[in-house]
């Protein structure tokens, strides 16, 4: 390589949905996409399960994050959390649920 090549390495970036987030710091996100079948044209559902590094358990299941490669963390995390781009439901509701002050008699 000469020393004029200073291109770093782009780290690849995937968007998915958290499935679980029963580990402490560590989400599962899956990661569905769409292709054709080779031979007769359908259009075919993958997905892939990553395991996230999550370092202030912000992200609930059902969320759309975005997620990013990194070094390995462990056995199976090589992967960070960059961003929620969207709330889930449920998750949306629990927060206002823990935000509203309790009225009980």
């Amino acid at each position: 390589m000469s020393e004029t090549d200073t291109s770093k390495h782009v780290r690849k970036t995937r968007t998915g949905t958290v499935v679980s987030t029963k580990m402490n710091k560590t989400i599962v996100v899956a990661v569905e996409r769409r292709i054709a079948h080779e031979l007769y044209g359908k259009i075919i559902r993958l997905s892939k399960k990553y395991y996230v590094h999550d370092e202030t358990n912000n992200a609930r299941e059902g969320d759309t994050v975005r997620i990013q490669e990194t070094r390995p963390l462990s056995k199976l995390k090589s992967w960070r959390l960059l961003d929620i781009i969207q709330r889930s439901e449920e998750a949306e509701a629990e927060a206002v649920a823990e935000t509203q002050p309790s009225t009980s008699v």
